[in-house]
């Protein structure tokens, strides 16, 4: 395979990567031209949003196609282009023939939760000291135990000094947290999220897991439960407000997660008539907040 590589500055970076699309190329990714220097931007986006803009000021463009000739030939077919003012072709170079599964597999290492509690891949052996391991591969769905949301709310599962009791994992995505809440004896788990796919996740995710649990679209959450977590976005989570502390059963707790520290306020706001949330843990600008309904 050949790889085509442009220099495009920001503005042109969406319409140049929308004709490399249109000129069949097999791949198209976008780098900062000035990384490891002085010049070099940072672009953070919140997990499942678009990035808030679609390149650097100097951005790299990288196309992957079949073959040389195709690669010049794109080449050829952007530089006429009147979009194309402004942007330089670098070079068209043969990539190196790679075991491309083996090489994505190596990115994935298992993760660790606590000291006994692990998130694995298939294709590697739980550590010695790992009393509870998930067994998780990268796909689809959001939650491979590697971003700090995640992980956030597997320690509050795993630290929890009493049973978790009846448990709704909402937005539940690969199913990771429900599957996690199973390790730890929840006696009762459902598991929804508005994605089909996701649901499908769980699902697959649960039996290679040995984990007991529902899952399906958010309709199927019904009552109360001891136990709510949900790792989502600040958005949807201060829309679904009344809907979540709803579900919180007396003497019960709600975690939320996929919330930046400077978010923190806007949430204990939204909560504030039915429950207060406080900042329960911390990590890489994430938090994690929890609140408990007073018992009945």
């Amino acid at each position: 395979m050949f790889e085509l590589r442009l220099l495009a500055p920001e503005d042109r970076v969406e319409s140049i990567s929308d004709a490399l699309d249109a000129l069949d190329a097999l791949s198209v990714s976008v780098e900062d031209a000035d990384a490891q220097t002085d010049a070099e931007q940072a672009l953070f986006g919140e997990p499942g949003m678009p990035p808030p803009k679609e390149g650097w000021q100097r951005s790299r463009v990288l196309a992957l196609f079949p073959s040389e000739a195709a690669a010049r030939e794109a080449a050829a077919l952007l530089s006429a282009q009147d979009f194309f003012a402004g942007c330089q072709v670098l070079e068209v170079a043969e990539v190196a023939e790679q075991d491309w599964v083996r090489l994505t597999q190596s990115q994935f290492a298992p993760v660790e939760i606590t000291p006994h509690f692990w998130i694995v891949p298939t294709w590697h052996e739980p550590p010695a000291q790992a009393v509870h391991v998930i067994r998780l591969d990268p796909g689809l769905a959001f939650g491979t135990g590697t971003h700090p949301t995640t992980r956030m709310c597997l320690r509050w599962i795993a630290r929890q000094p009493a049973p978790l009791g009846r448990v709704l994992d909402y937005g539940c995505g690969s199913g990771i947290l429900a599957i996690g809440a199973a390790k730890y004896g929840a006696a009762e788990i459902d598991a929804v999220d508005i994605d089909e796919a996701a649901v499908q996740s769980t699902l697959q995710n649960a039996v290679a897991n040995g984990a007991a649990l529902q899952a399906g679209l958010p309709e199927q959450a019904r009552g109360v439960y001891d136990t709510v977590l949900a790792n989502i976005l600040a958005t949807p989570l201060k829309v679904l407000a009344p809907l979540l502390c709803a579900h919180v059963a007396p003497g019960g707790a709600l975690v939320l997660a996929g919330i930046l520290e400077r978010q923190a306020g806007e949430l204990q706001q939204a909560y504030a008539p039915c429950l207060a949330l406080e900042v329960a843990d911390t990590q890489d600008g994430w938090i994690l907040m929890t609140a408990r309904r007073p018992p009945a």
